[in-house]
C-alpha cells in the first residue's frame, strides 16, 4: 500500500492549502482531497485504496508545536523558492525532508494508537 501524508500549510497571508507527499512526489491543493487527487495522478495508480485518518493537526506527543512551526516556516521558504524557479538550500531541504518524514511517522503512530484503542 502506498503511504501518503497530507499536511496543512499556510502562506504569509494565512491562507491554508494542503500538501500531499508520497516518497519523492508531492502536490499542493486548496483542499486535502485536491492535493491527494493530484498526487494520485502523479503516482500513476490505477486503483488507489487507502485508509484515511483525519487528524486535527494540533501538536501532540508524536509531533510537537515546535516541529509544526518549523515545518510551516520551511514550507513557506520552499514555496518561495519553487515560485522563483529555485530550490531550497540543501541544509533547509534536508531539514524539511526530515520533518515531513517525522510527521509521517507521527501519523503512523497516531493511526496505530487509534487502531489499538478501537480494538480494545
Amino acid at each position: 500500500m502506498t503511504t501518503v501524508a497530507i499536511l496543512p500549510i499556510a502562506d504569509t497571508t494565512g491562507s491554508k492549502s494542503y500538501r500531499a507527499i508520497s516518497g519523492d512526489k508531492s502536490s499542493i491543493g486548496a483542499t486535502a482531497g485536491q492535493a491527494l487527487d493530484a498526487l494520485t495522478a502523479q503516482l500513476g495508480e490505477t486503483e488507489f485504496s487507502a485508509l484515511l485518518v483525519i487528524q486535527s493537526f494540533r501538536p501532540d506527543s508524536f509531533f510537537s508545536v515546535d516541529q509544526q512551526k518549523r515545518l510551516s516556516e520551511l514550507m513557506d521558504l520552499w514555496r518561495v523558492a519553487r515560485d522563483s524557479g529555485q530550490a531550497l538550500p540543501p541544509e533547509q531541504q534536508t531539514e524539511l525532508d526530515a520533518l515531513v518524514e517525522a510527521e509521517l511517522h507521527a501519523a503512523t503512530a497516531r493511526a496505530a494508537t487509534l487502531t489499538q484503542t478501537a480494538s480494545a
